[in-house]
């Protein structure tokens, strides 16, 4: 079976939907302003992966859970965002429902 990691491809996803470049993405999660588009780069094209610190960083920045990151499929990731999105108590209703529906 054969993997491809999703995260160069979410990272990238997320940071063109914030309309930023890699170089303030990674300045902005405080890499050296010299070296954060080159970073970025490499974690994007998949050549090199972040720590958890800086991924955690990242998401934030980003304003997307850490683990759309990890998602395989594009649907998935969709609804962790959609999810991320929704107000917590909201969620806490949406969840209850979803619960409710997979017992019946």
């Amino acid at each position: 079976m054969d993997f491809t990691n999703p995260l160069p491809k979410r990272l990238k996803e997320a940071r063109q939907r914030e309309k930023i470049s890699q170089k303030t993405l990674g300045i902005n999660i405080g890499l050296e302003p010299s070296s954060a588009s080159g970073r970025m780069n490499h974690y994007e094209k998949g050549r090199h992966t972040p720590d958890l610190q800086t991924l955690k960083r990242i998401a934030e920045e980003l304003d997307v859970p850490l683990n759309y990151f990890f998602c395989e499929s594009d649907e998935i990731a969709t609804v962790v965002l959609l999810l991320h999105q929704i107000p917590r108590e909201k969620r806490k209703k949406l969840l209850s429902l979803i619960y409710e529906n997979l017992v019946n």
